[in-house]
């Protein structure tokens, strides 16, 4: 098979063409060559840019598109009219952020409104998925993760975890003593992600089933809580860490910023995104989407970033997307202010 990759060289992009490689598909990548540029050297590169400099795919022929490049519908019409009907299928990744609001408690389906307007990453990616389902009608795969974790990733949304342990294991080294790590909220808390590696190659194998719709892609709703994810890090780093939690009305009332100083943290009690982390993935699983073990996506997180210490550090080319995370001197104080 013939694949058009609309990106490729990032985060999940890269786990995309190397799952697309290594099930023997033909691979060919579209982007502006700003990043990552000496990956995969072997491939066809055609540059471009999708707010209007898309000449590179006028008249070529793919089997399908994944299009993890998409943030706006100009985007998707640019490409659209370049390829016109030269592809079979289109997998467009989006986002669980199309969703207008996540009440608290209640988990939610791929039926859920859509937020409305054309302002901000939500909407946008939204409008994205109307353009293109108008374009392509019937060939569309909406595919919409929430929190996409494992090696590679830029964000430091999930890496601050099993860094943060490993930082703990050091501290615990050098001083003699157990670290103490700041946990938020509670640990029966559900959260969910999806591992990289996981949503990539359902991405490739979407491309052969062709099987059209919109699709929530993360971990099942309730299966996985906020104290198994701080265990398997404390785990995975050898850190045998002290935990002490801080429940959300301390954490709101001390104005920690949630889903950044303390990534994959939401207060539960949040209207807007209080349900954030509950979307039903029954669809995504019926059509194919599996998980691999909590602990495997901790360890390979864990290893690259050791492997990778620029990981942790500023990094000009992917500050926009990195989070601000707790200072170790913010959390000590939270942590001596709640004792």
């Amino acid at each position: 098979m013939e694949i058009l990759v609309l990106g490729g060289t990032v985060f999940l992009g890269r786990h995309v063409v190397a799952a697309a490689l290594a099930r023997g598909h033909t691979v060919t990548l579209f982007n502006r060559g700003l990043h990552n540029a000496e990956l995969f050297p072997g491939l066809e590169r055609l540059r471009g840019d999708r707010n209007g400099d898309v000449h590179a795919l006028a008249g070529r022929r793919f089997d399908a598109v994944i299009d993890l490049s998409g943030y706006a519908p100009p985007h998707m019409t640019h490409v659209a009219r370049a390829l016109g009907e030269h592809i079979e299928h289109y997998v467009f990744v989006s986002t669980v952020s199309v969703y207008e609001s996540f009440a608290p408690w209640l988990v939610f389906t791929e039926e859920a409104a859509l937020a409305s307007g054309t302002a901000g990453y939500g909407p946008l990616k939204a409008r994205a998925e109307e353009t293109i389902q108008a374009l392509y009608p019937d060939r569309v795969t909406h595919v919409r993760p929430g929190l996409i974790v494992g090696p590679h990733d830029p964000t430091e949304r999930f890496t601050y975890w099993p860094r943060r342990f490993a930082r703990a294991a050091q501290e615990a080294t050098e001083r003699g003593a157990r670290a103490v790590v700041l946990a938020p909220g509670r640990a029966e808390r559900p959260i969910q992600y999806i591992d990289a590696r996981d949503l990539a190659g359902w991405c490739v194998e979407l491309c052969l089933t062709r099987k059209a719709g919109y699709f929530n892609a993360t971990t099942p709703a309730g299966a996985t809580t906020m104290g198994q994810l701080i265990n398997a890090c404390n785990q995975a780093s050898s850190a045998s860490a002290s935990l002490h939690w801080i429940d959300d009305a301390t954490l709101v009332r001390e104005s920690v910023q949630a889903w950044t100083e303390l990534p994959v943290w939401i207060p539960e009690t949040d209207d807007a995104f209080g349900g954030m982390m509950l979307a039903d993935s029954h669809q995504a699983m019926d059509a194919g989407l599996t998980f691999r073990p909590l602990d495997d996506t901790v360890r390979a997180t864990l290893e690259w970033s050791q492997m990778n210490p620029i990981a942790g550090q500023t990094n000009p080319t992917n500050e926009r997307m990195r989070a601000k995370t707790l200072s170790p001197e913010r959390e000590n104080a939270l942590i001596f202010a709640h004792t």
